[in-house]
C-alpha cells in the first residue's frame, strides 16, 4: 500500500496547525478590510463579482480554496490553483479616472492580496493566543510562497519572513487609500444583507466579528478608514478572550462544517495528522 499524499504542506507544517484555528474566520475578515485599501485590487473585485449580493459565497469560496490547498491532496490543490489562475486570466478592471484597462492577475495585485491574507492569518493567530515562536512565524510566511505560486506569482518575488513582509507593507503604503470601493466593503462588512429574521443574530454576533477584525488592523488602516479603534492592549485582550472562547468548542464539532477538509485529511493520513495547537510548541 502506497503512502498517503500529505498535500502541499503536510501535518508537520506550521500552516497545517494555524489554519485549523477558529480565529481564522476573524483573520479572514481582517484580510478583506486590508485588501480593500488597495484601489486597483478592490476595483478588480467590485467590477468582476456581485460582491454586494454574493459576499457570503465569496467568503466561503475563499475558505474552501484555503482548506483545499492546506489539507487537500497535491492534485486537488494544484487543480484549485489552476482554476483560480484561469478565472483571473479572463478578468480585467477599468480605472474610472484614467480609463486604463488592466488585468486582475497583475503580479502587484496578486501580491497585495496574498500578503494581506497571510499577514492577517499570522497576526490574528498570534495575537489571539496561538503560541508561535518568531522562527515559526517566519516559517509560516515562507511556506506560503507555495500558495503564492498557485495563484500565479513567482515564489522568489514573495516575502519569505517577517522582515521582508514588513518591508513590503512599508513600500506599498503610499498606494493605499480608502476609496469608494473600500467604503462599500466596509459598509457591507458592518451590515451584510441578511434575512429579516436573522437581523438580531447579525447584530449580536457578526458585528462583533467585524468590529474585532477591524480593530486588529494596523493603525494606518484605521487612519485611512477614518474610524477609531480601541487601544491596542484592549484589542489584544479582546482577541485573546475570543480565541479562548472559540477554542473551547470541540475541534471535531467545528470541523464538521462543510466541506470538512480537515476531517478528510485525517481520514487520508491517519489520526496522527490531527491539527493541534500544542504541536506548534514542538
Amino acid at each position: 500500500m502506497s503512502e498517503a499524499d500529505p498535500g502541499l504542506f503536510g501535518p508537520s507544517s506550521v500552516t497545517w496547525q494555524i489554519h485549523a484555528d477558529p480565529m481564522m474566520w476573524v483573520a479572514g475578515v481582517r484580510a478583506l478590510y486590508l485588501q480593500a485599501l488597495h484601489p486597483r485590487a478592490v476595483r478588480g473585485v467590485m467590477q468582476n463579482s456581485d460582491f454586494r449580493r454574493d459576499a457570503w459565497g465569496r467568503l466561503l469560496r475563499t475558505a474552501n480554496f484555503v482548506g483545499t490547498t492546506t489539507y487537500g491532496t497535491t492534485e486537488a490543490a494544484e487543480k484549485a490553483g489552476a482554476r483560480v489562475r484561469r478565472i483571473h486570466s479572463m478578468l480585467g478592471a477599468t480605472d474610472p479616472d484614467t480609463g486604463e484597462r488592466y488585468g486582475v492577475d497583475e503580479p502587484e495585485l496578486l501580491l497585495w492580496v496574498h500578503c494581506a491574507e497571510i499577514d492577517s492569518y499570522l497576526h490574528v493567530g498570534r495575537r489571539s493566543g496561538l503560541r508561535l515562536a518568531d522562527a515559526q512565524a517566519d516559517r509560516y510566511i515562507r511556506e506560503h510562497r507555495t500558495s503564492a505560486r498557485l495563484v500565479g506569482l513567482d515564489p522568489d518575488a514573495v516575502p519569505a519572513d517577517r522582515a521582508e513582509m514588513n518591508a513590503y507593507f512599508e513600500k506599498v503604503r503610499p498606494e493605499l487609500t480608502a476609496g469608494e470601493e473600500a467604503r462599500e466593503v466596509d459598509d457591507f462588512l458592518l451590515r451584510p444583507p441578511t434575512h429579516p429574521l436573522l437581523v438580531p443574530a447579525r447584530e449580536l454576533l457578526w458585528r462583533r466579528v467585524a468590529h474585532l477584525a477591524y480593530a486588529a488592523l494596523p493603525p494606518y488602516a484605521h487612519q485611512l478608514y477614518g474610524r477609531p479603534a480601541p487601544e491596542p492592549t484592549v484589542v489584544t485582550r479582546q482577541l485573546r478572550a475570543t480565541g479562548t472562547l472559540l477554542r473551547c468548542v470541540p475541534a471535531r464539532l467545528r470541523w464538521q462544517l462543510p466541506p470538512k477538509h480537515i476531517l478528510r485529511a485525517m481520514d487520508r493520513l491517519g489520526p496522527g495528522s490531527r491539527p493541534a495547537p500544542y504541536k506548534l510548541g514542538r
